[in-house]
């Protein structure tokens, strides 16, 4: 079996990938919205592929894993390494989980983020816990929630003197805001916090998306102010979303003093970049994301180093769409039992439900989902369904 090409549309802000075979059998990809630019970046690694033998997943990618980088700039190999394993999976005819030693699990439990755009920015203690009431009435009765909060929300610009550095506020979302937390945006963050999971319960996990932008003192005196919640973890404070570094260091400022769990790790491509944070134990939980750290097979080492290390796994999975999806999944079911939950990719709009075949609407029941059967990923377009979402230039993706 050979690659014969490789194509990439734009649907929904998604790029989508699309990898054919001599022998009929396609594999699909796709990178977090909204990345339209990554679009050329898929495209010029084509040559690297076209003509190698797809089941062979490793060959492959170590032709194309040096062509990466930290997030975004490792979504087109990631998405490339996905298509592979649905491939695989499909000229064998079993799910991709089967080609990664098995599953460990029959449902995978998955988490879901509260986004700003969906209720509006979080300012105050009310809000919060308006958030946490939506949160539990959402479908698919979800038991662990994620709040962005702090210098990862609106917070950071609109509520007065909250930190001590300049403050962009013509600036897109996320801008890197960083600086000395001021004694009243400090007060009125753990407030807000402690708003929410009085709200939730002890029923309900929260954790926070709160950075980066902390300073490790701050970050210290976050983490320790909230011990009594029993969070789940706090997320990215020192480093983590689109910085391009790791800063290891910094986190052991943090982590060993307090019993709040610390998390990073979305950005950081290849397993490498994960060494020291594991081995030095700077954080209680990784997060890669499958769609920035170089695919589902590298997602899975990283889980069972960190295990051995005594460090737990919470993937990272916010905008990967419905393909994206179906790649946790399948990996989910394999990881060791470091794996907290994933989290869900609701940043896709409900017609992709309509354009693809494997889910029958939403799949989470009580915060889990079934792992699939079917082969490979276990999700198919449906060309006819999906043509009207092309643009002009990508017209002949599905031919």
């Amino acid at each position: 079996m050979k690659i014969i090409d490789v194509k990439c549309a734009v649907i929904a802000s998604a790029p989508v990938i699309r990898i054919t075979t001599d022998e009929g059998i396609t594999g699909w990809g796709q990178i977090e919205t909204p990345k339209p630019y990554l679009q050329p970046i898929v495209l010029q690694l084509k040559s690297w592929i076209v003509g190698q033998d797809p089941r062979d997943v490793e060959r492959v990618m170590k032709r194309i894993r040096v062509r990466g980088g930290f997030k975004p700039w490792g979504a087109a190999v990631s998405a490339i390494e996905m298509a592979l394993w649905d491939i695989a999976g499909k000229a064998l005819g079993v799910p991709v989980y089967r080609l990664l030693g098995g599953k460990v699990r029959d449902k995978v439990r998955t988490y879901r983020t509260l986004y700003q755009a969906e209720l509006g920015a979080l300012h105050t203690p009310e809000d919060y816990v308006k958030w946490a009431e939506y949160g539990m009435a959402l479908e698919g009765g979800f038991t662990m929630f994620k709040l962005p909060t702090a210098f990862h929300s609106a917070m950071v610009r609109d509520f007065p003197d909250f930190h001590y550095g300049e403050v962009q506020h013509e600036a897109p979302f996320p801008y890197p805001h960083k600086g000395l937390m001021s004694e009243n945006g400090f007060n009125h963050l753990v407030d807000c916090v402690v708003a929410a999971k009085e709200t939730l319960g002890s029923n309900y996990g929260l954790a926070l998306d709160a950075g980066p932008g902390f300073l490790p003192h701050d970050a210290l005196r976050f983490a320790k102010a909230l011990e009594p919640l029993h969070l789940l973890w706090i997320e990215d404070m020192i480093t983590g979303d689109y910085v391009p570094f790791v800063n290891p260091d910094l986190y052991r400022e943090v982590t060993p003093y307090t019993t709040t769990p610390i998390h990073t790790g979305e950005q950081i491509y290849l397993r490498q970049n994960y060494k020291a944070l594991i081995e030095t134990h700077a954080v209680d939980i990784v997060g890669p994301d499958p769609c920035d750290v170089g695919g589902i097979a590298e997602l899975k080492w990283i889980a069972e180093y960190a295990d051995l290390h005594g460090i737990a796994m919470a993937p990272h999975g916010t905008a990967n769409g419905i393909f994206g999806l179906a790649a946790l999944i399948q990996v989910g079911a394999t990881l060791p039992d470091n794996l907290i939950a994933f989290e869900y990719p609701a940043r896709f709009e409900p017609f992709w439900y309509e354009i693809t075949e494997g889910f029958d609407g939403m799949p989470v029941k009580d915060g889990l989902i079934e792992v699939p059967d079917r082969p490979g990923m276990g999700i198919e377009f449906i060309p006819e369904a999906a043509k009207k979402y092309l643009a002009e230039e990508d017209a002949d993706f599905f031919d």
